[in-house]
């Protein structure tokens, strides 16, 4: 069975908000080193050990949004910001941007999966992803299948 979607457009704050998201995750003991910089207020009071922590934390943040936000304008990533229609089957995902026109990408590519409660996300690296909202499928039975695909795989 080949599940064919209507075709989608990933917004670009979606994406920005998505990887920044997935990064803050995948980082986590990025907050224990400004916890560790913030609590140099035990050793020697001085609020700019709070502030310094936080400030780097902040820094860190900011640097990763800028880097999610140049992708978006990037010549070469504008393919991924067009209206697409995918084909999924056990075999690949096809992401088609016409009927000529199309890209597979292999299920070997995709490190993890996650429902959530409005969309499948498949992620092949921290900055590529791939949103697939439940409102692109035609039909309950499509996308029960692809959870189906997904847990055979076990990418979730």
């Amino acid at each position: 069975m080949i599940i064919k979607t209507k075709k989608y457009q990933l917004p670009t704050g979606t994406y920005i908000k998505m990887g920044l998201v997935n990064v803050l995750k995948e980082q986590w003991w990025v907050i224990l080193i400004a916890l560790a910089i913030c609590c140099g207020y035990f050793w020697i009071p001085s609020f700019w050990w709070i502030f310094g922590g936080l400030i780097g934390y902040g820094l860190y943040v900011l640097f990763w949004a800028i880097q999610f936000t140049g992708v978006t304008q990037m010549e070469q990533n504008k393919v991924i910001f067009e209206k697409l229609a995918y084909e999924i089957d056990s075999r690949q995902i096809l992401m088609k941007i016409n009927t000529k026109q199309g890209m597979p990408v292999q299920w070997n590519m995709i490190k993890k999966a996650e429902i959530g409660k409005d969309a499948f996300v498949l992620y092949m690296s921290k900055a590529q992803f791939i949103h697939l909202p439940f409102k692109i499928f035609n039909s309950e039975n499509e996308r029960k299948f692809l959870e189906t695909i997904l847990k055979r795989k076990e990418l979730i």
